[in-house]
């Protein structure tokens, strides 16, 4: 019997730990989501700007010098 006993506990300690991964997966998941948005519109928001101060090729879209 002891041995269901530390079964059951030791399960149930391991439910509860992938819960609060699950729940810590969830909220890394909205901030990457979020972070993604935010770089996105800072970039269009650079790009714009490079083509209002005469630029050809917005910055994002330029191949890095040593291509």
């Amino acid at each position: 019997m002891a041995d269901r006993t530390k079964l059951e506990e030791r399960m149930a300690h391991l439910i509860r730990t992938v819960e609060e991964l699950s729940e810590v997966v969830a909220r890394q998941d909205a901030e990457i989501a979020t972070l993604t948005r935010r770089v996105e519109m800072l970039m269009m928001r650079e790009a714009e700007r490079e083509m209002d101060s005469g630029g050809t090729v917005p910055l994002a879209d330029a191949k890095p010098p040593h291509w």
